[in-house]
């Protein structure tokens, strides 16, 4: 019989009310290990990619079927011969991506009627969600990640970083609305809440149903309130994200929490995200992590090595340990090289990074 990896262990509901943040409570954890793990979600899935992670101590991943773009919905075939090749090296398919649902911007989508808000092209996007919900708990895939994106990820012009490694940036004030407006037109905040609900109230029973944690991205990055290319980001700010997650009740509802995306809300993402991670982390709602670092804050901002922002990394994976955070941590957005055209080698340093932060974590008192 195939051998195939997967967590079993679904995420339990918090009690906390969604108040103040509460509090950090290590009182007899102190010396408990931490029960998250390095994990990689860049891709394709296939055997030379397998193996890379292979040498690079990355055992968990987020995968994506072949041809996953074309597929529209997953069917239990398409996961299980995803986990098949996995298993093969040792490695745990802890989560997938959605079909569709990417950071891509609605320009540059085929299937964007649930963020258009289009009937009755969005409930033949749901329902293909739904089936792929359903196939990953045939397959015993435990989670699943996914965007409500219209403007994808803005960028202005990147920044050069050590060694000519070319950083990712974000300066609104040099950044140019153009188009002007996008096919989606103005979409206000009570708009885009209007469909979000719809998409949550439909998609959350069936997590629930099948136990399975729907992980969504936030808006990166976050856009002044009166919006960006006539839309306002709302799940570009804390209190965006605090509100969606008290869409809907459940252990299965909750965020694909962008450590990176979530400094650049902030005024101040030094002194501020590690009460971000508590709040969330605390009422179980982080259900994966892009662990990435930054340079700056809100409005202008630099993405950095992990080694090099403004964030203490460590004291991150701290309060990750703090609260009870079992997942993966994974590096997502990496700098970029002419000398390393497919990021290995930065994707390389950001493994052994995160791998030395967890064993600091666990050695740390």
């Amino acid at each position: 019989m195939k051998r195939r990896h997967f967590l079993t262990a679904c995420a339990v509901t918090s009690a906390a009310s969604f108040g103040e943040p509460i509090p950090p409570n290590t009182e007899g954890s102190v010396h408990q290990p931490a029960r998250f793990v390095l994990g990689c979600q860049s891709g394709p899935a296939d055997e030379e990619r397998l193996r890379f992670f292979k040498r690079h101590g990355v055992d968990h991943i987020c995968g994506w079927p072949d041809n996953w773009r074309d597929l529209g919905r997953y069917t239990r075939q398409d996961l299980e011969k995803l986990q098949d090749r996995c298993a093969k090296h040792e490695i745990s398919l802890d989560m997938v991506g959605a079909p569709f649902l990417t950071s891509s911007h609605i320009d540059r989508e085929k299937r964007g009627a649930i963020v258009l808000g289009q009937s009755p092209e969005r409930d033949r996007d749901i329902e293909d969600i739904q089936k792929s919900i359903e196939a990953c708990a045939q397959a015993g895939v435990p989670a699943m990640k996914y965007n409500l994106s219209l403007l994808g990820v803005l960028r202005t012009e990147s920044a050069i970083g050590r060694g000519g490694v070319r950083l990712s940036t974000w300066n609104l004030s040099e950044a140019k609305s153009d188009p002007p407006k996008t096919r989606a037109g103005d979409v206000t905040a009570d708009i885009f809440w209007e469909r979000i609900a719809y998409f949550l109230e439909r998609v959350i029973p069936v997590a629930n149903e099948y136990k399975i944690r729907m992980a969504c991205h936030p808006h990166d990055p976050g856009v002044p309130p009166q919006g960006f290319q006539g839309i306002d980001r709302v799940l570009g700010t804390v209190e965006g994200l605090k509100q969606f997650v008290a869409i809907q009740e459940s252990p299965f509802h909750g965020l694909n929490f962008c450590q990176g995306t979530v400094s650049e809300m902030l005024q101040n993402p030094a002194e501020e995200t590690f009460d971000t991670i508590r709040y969330f982390g605390s009422r179980k709602k982080i259900f994966n992590v892009h662990f990435r670092n930054i340079r700056g804050k809100r409005d202008n901002f630099v993405e950095s090595f992990p080694d090099e922002g403004d964030v203490n990394m460590v004291m991150a994976a701290k309060v990750y340990k703090e609260v009870g955070y079992p997942y993966m941590l994974m590096p997502d957005h990496v700098p970029t090289h002419q000398d390393d055209p497919d990021r290995k080698q930065a994707f390389a340093f950001s493994y052994g990074y995160i791998k030395a932060v967890i064993q600091a974590v666990n050695e740390l008192a």
